[in-house]
């Protein structure tokens, strides 16, 4: 009776040690990590939560955006994001065409949204 028990606890031990790590792979905190150490974009998002912030990186760089909602013409939608930057030093490298890109993006999930880019980043784009 007791190897039975100690095989049905060897068995919920790597059942629990499987799932363990199919969360840590899943987690989205860890996949923006990811995509901000090998300098790629990644976007994370609750689009069907609106009081979730948007979070995304780019380049080694983090962003995140605070979404107000609005309205558009028939119904309640996102109509401004403020994007902020975690870490101002982050953003060396970083050129026009960059932000250009991040807007296409943001457009791409938010159409009726008004773009807002705060401080430094709000001065590359006034500079010409």
């Amino acid at each position: 009776m007791i190897v039975i028990m100690f095989r049905v606890l060897i068995i919920a031990a790597i059942i629990l040690l499987v799932y363990s790590i199919i969360q840590y792979f899943r987690n989205p905190q860890r996949q923006l990590e990811n995509a901000k150490g090998t300098k790629e974009f990644y976007l994370l998002d609750e689009q069907d939560n609106s009081k979730k912030n948007l979070h995304f990186v780019y380049k080694g760089c983090q962003f995140e955006g605070e979404k107000y909602v609005g309205t558009t013409e028939d119904s309640f939608q996102i109509v401004d994001i403020h994007v902020t930057v975690h870490d101002p030093l982050e953003l060396q490298g970083l050129t026009r065409d960059d932000i250009y890109f991040l807007e296409k993006e943001l457009f791409l999930r938010y159409p009726h949204a008004k773009v807002t880019w705060k401080h430094p980043i709000n001065k590359l784009l006034l500079n010409n």
